[in-house]
């Protein structure tokens, strides 16, 4: 099973690295884990109104920033948002609060939801275009770009696909399996029906066993965790797009956490 896409806008925040110039300065080094900031940054979000930003944590502010950088203001665009944990740590300071007897506060609860950061987004921007948010282990990104094809096949003109991670809380750091940092990104995407100059096309195919099926690639070792990974791999192929190099960007496949399912990366301009 393959999908096809034309990556048209981006944008993402991580670490040190805000604007596109020290994001592209990141990708061109070996892999490695974007560097950290001074103090804890946190977006500005000047784009959301300040009584409904002042309910958003990190992370959210995280999430809808690059959103905001990157989403035209144009009707009908659905948008995918997409994390593996969400916000963890509000979940667990409710069920902390339940486990003491403490009462639940209505608007803690209305945030913890993994849909929360879609739709106060949502609702900021005036926005009644569908929303759909994924929650899929390891192959969360994947899970997210399979949502976005569904919906271009469904006549989407484009779609706004938002990845946004955190570092599980000390109490379920057990679970951690990846390289843990706060960061999230934004793919403007749309059908790769044909060249569109500045635009870098992905192919994302899925298959089960070895990955003969997928090529034969092998695995690739990464210290990224996979929606890093998967930009990483994005941000090479657009500096090629942005130079005229045409040089395609290698293949990433990476094994998920169900057992003989492979999802295979293409990317080239």
């Amino acid at each position: 099973m393959d999908f096809e896409f034309l990556i048209r806008q981006w944008a993402a925040y991580a670490g040190a690295l805000t604007d596109p110039a020290a994001w592209l300065e990141w990708a061109s080094r070996p892999l490695d884990l974007p560097p950290a900031a001074p103090g804890a940054a946190t977006p500005p979000l000047s784009e959301m109104p300040a009584m409904m930003r002042r309910r958003i944590d990190r992370l959210g502010r995280m999430a809808c920033q690059v959103a905001y950088w990157c989403h035209e203001p144009r009707e009908g665009v659905p948008v995918v948002f997409a994390s593996r944990y969400g916000d963890a740590a509000r979940s667990l300071a409710l069920l902390s609060d339940l486990a003491q007897g403490e009462p639940l506060s209505p608007t803690g609860f209305g945030l913890s939801v993994h849909n929360a950061v879609a739709a106060l987004y949502s609702m900021a921007r005036g926005d009644t275009a569908n929303a759909v948010v994924v929650a899929a282990g390891r192959a969360t990104v994947a899970a997210a770009l399979t949502e976005a094809a569904g919906l271009l096949a469904d006549g989407a003109p484009e779609v706004l696909v938002v990845y946004y991670e955190s570092p599980l809380p000390a109490d379920y750091a057990s679970f951690q399996d990846e390289p843990a940092l706060d960061y999230a990104w934004a793919w403007r995407v749309a059908a790769a029906r044909g060249a569109e100059p500045g635009a870098v096309r992905l192919r994302l195919s899925v298959g089960q066993g070895d990955g003969t099926q997928l090529g034969g690639a092998q695995d690739v070792a990464s210290p990224l965790p996979a929606g890093l990974a998967v930009l990483h791999q994005m941000l090479n192929a657009w500096q090629a797009a942005s130079s005229g190099t045409g040089i395609d960007s290698p293949l990433l496949r990476r094994t998920q956490d169900r057992p003989g399912a492979t999802w295979q990366w293409s990317s080239h301009v």
